[in-house]
């Protein structure tokens, strides 16, 4: 999806997150049904070029919903490539515990609260440390800027994610899936926000360097 990029106030904590998450959403509302298909087919394609991604055995990924860049076609591609792909399901208290993709019959439809209804792996459970054996983490977000800042959807749940991933002294390749007009200058960032390393989008993917 190219276009301009999303416009947002200067950054200053979770107010300023708040009114970017809002601005982005907007946008994704109102894409059409064949726009979000053709994105995740391109992006699919773009992430598959990814050396990262190219040479895992293990990727931590998740079911796109509603207008979210789609990631259905990756997970099939990964899977047809023999790679191991984790999902997640989502706990009571906002954690992610994980179980295996077998395809898209291996999915079930779960609503948490009032929330959007998610997909998650309807087989084993795996549990939250299953994440450390991925070689790459797919992240949901709403925008990156050029440090590789990432806005999460602020669940919290990706948080918790990077966090157990840092007490571990696990480094997997994080990389987030976006739209072309969600690569924006600057994110509103918190001390606990953690850079990725990579962004993919319909148009290519990027590599952000650590400061």
């Amino acid at each position: 999806m190219r276009g301009r990029p999303v416009q947002h106030s200067e950054p200053g904590g979770e107010t300023d997150k708040r009114t970017l998450r809002r601005e982005c959403a907007g946008v994704r509302n109102r894409l059409t049904t064949d726009v979000v298909r053709e994105a995740a087919d391109a992006l699919a394609a773009h992430a598959l070029e990814l050396p990262e991604v190219a040479r895992a055995r293990t990727v931590a990924a998740y079911v796109s919903v509603g207008n979210e860049p789609g990631t259905l076609p990756l997970l099939d591609a990964l899977l047809t490539r023999g790679v191991r792909v984790l999902l997640p399901a989502l706990l009571p208290d906002h954690d992610l515990d994980w179980g295996a993709y077998a395809g898209e019959g291996s999915l079930a439809r779960v609503r948490h609260g009032g929330k959007m209804a998610l997909f998650e792996p309807c087989g084993e459970r795996l549990g939250p440390d299953a994440v450390l054996a991925a070689d790459v983490v797919l992240l949901p977000g709403l925008a990156v800027d050029t440090r590789g800042m990432r806005l999460g959807r602020g669940g919290g749940s990706y948080d918790r994610v990077l966090a157990r991933l840092e007490r571990a002294g696990a480094h997997p390749a994080l990389v987030v899936l976006l739209y072309d007009t969600e690569v924006v200058d600057r994110v509103p960032a918190e001390a606990h926000d953690r850079p990725v390393q990579a962004v993919v989008t319909p148009s290519g993917a990027r590599r952000f360097v650590s400061s």
